[in-house]
């Protein structure tokens, strides 16, 4: 029989434990994520069984079985579980709305599904969303879906959007420039329906469903309206207005904190130049 080689001594040790079990740097990761997953699973139970408000990080902690400090290591607050929340929420609704749109190449219909999968992921959490939307809500929080600190989770969210616009028919059609802008905008539309969501009171959120089914079609007919010519001095006024009114209020990946340096007048703002389109 021949005898296997045995690994160089410069090769890596303790990756596993003699039962094959995962050791060293990669199972302290894989066990850091297993605890910030169980502090966030139980944060949520307890919000909806006691309320955010009335729910503490010393009582997560102890129903998660795990040390203040600890919850603390993985949340710096209670506020950042909801950003927790909100990127859980995201990367599982984008996969979920993948799975449904597949083979499916109409651009209203990709989009309600789009819409609907986050309802239906949502569901959920709704009987304690609105306490969510009150610290989300402000602007200056980090746990608001535009600031910077949300940038991952809404760069999937948009990513997605793109998707639901490149697998449909109507891609090849529309005006460059709203196809560049048009997944920023879909983003920005889910917004709008996550709002309506948070203040639906009727049963299973038919409302807000039925807001989805009735705008998806009329989101498909304005945009597919873009194609053609006449309204093509529209969608560049449009756009326009979205880059210089909308887009510069969301936050980017690693926005800096600014730094203190000349002093500026309370009263002027700093802009980033921009280059304008030539009208035609």
């Amino acid at each position: 029989m021949t005898e296997q080689p045995t690994p160089p001594a410069s090769a890596p040790s303790g990756n596993r434990s003699a039962t094959g079990s995962p050791t060293g740097p990669t199972a302290a990761t894989a066990k850091g994520e297993q605890t910030r997953a169980l502090i966030l699973e139980t944060a949520m139970r307890l919000f909806e069984e006691r309320g955010y408000d009335r729910t503490t990080m010393r009582a997560i902690a102890q129903e998660a079985g795990v040390s203040v400090g600890n919850a603390y290591h993985y949340f710096a607050s209670k506020e950042f579980l909801i950003q927790g929340f909100y990127d859980r929420m995201t990367y599982e609704h984008a996969a979920d709305a993948r799975r449904r749109m597949a083979g499916e190449r109409d651009f209203a219909v990709r989009l309600r599904i789009a819409l609907e999968s986050w309802i239906d992921c949502a569901a959920p959490y709704h009987e304690f969303a609105a306490q969510f939307f009150r610290t989300a809500a402000d602007p200056d929080s980090p746990m608001s879906p535009f600031s910077s600190e949300s940038h991952p989770a809404r760069s999937c969210a948009v990513d997605l959007f793109r998707e639901v616009l490149d697998g449909s028919g109507l891609a090849p059609k529309i005006d460059a420039e709203l196809d560049e802008l048009l997944p920023d905008l879909l983003w920005l539309h889910l917004m709008v329906v996550v709002l309506y969501w948070v203040f639906d009171r009727t049963e299973d959120t038919e409302r807000t469903r039925a807001f989805v089914a009735r705008c998806a079609p009329f989101v498909a007919k304005v945009v597919a309206l873009s194609r053609y010519r006449v309204f093509r001095p529209l969608v560049r006024d449009a756009v326009d207005m979205v880059k210089d009114f909308v887009l510069p209020t969301i936050g980017k990946a690693g926005t800096p904190v600014p730094a203190k340096k000349s002093p500026v007048p309370s009263s002027t703002t700093p802009r980033t130049s921009r280059k304008r389109r030539p009208k035609t």
